[in-house]
């Protein structure tokens, strides 16, 4: 497994100074996808829908909105 690209813009370009600790998301080589935030899953754990349902290995992270809503254009629709 590699990381095949970037989704949206480096975090330069969205305003980051020192590029050290910011929100990214790339798509990997097998088709998923990678995501830097900040983990949340203890605070938002608890708050996760009925039909929600996070396995022991997994952590919910938090992105801002811009890093998302800049990633859209690359998002694959299929």
């Amino acid at each position: 497994m590699n990381i095949a690209r970037r989704l949206g813009d480096p975090p330069k370009s969205r305003g980051s100074g020192s590029m050290e600790t910011c929100p990214d998301i790339f798509e990997l080589s097998d088709g998923r996808f990678a995501v830097i935030g900040t983990e949340a899953t203890v605070d938002l754990d608890p708050l996760l829908p009925p039909d929600a349902a996070r396995a022991d290995y997994e952590r919910i992270v938090v992105i801002d909105r811009q890093t998302l809503v800049r990633a859209k254009r690359d998002i694959p629709d299929a």
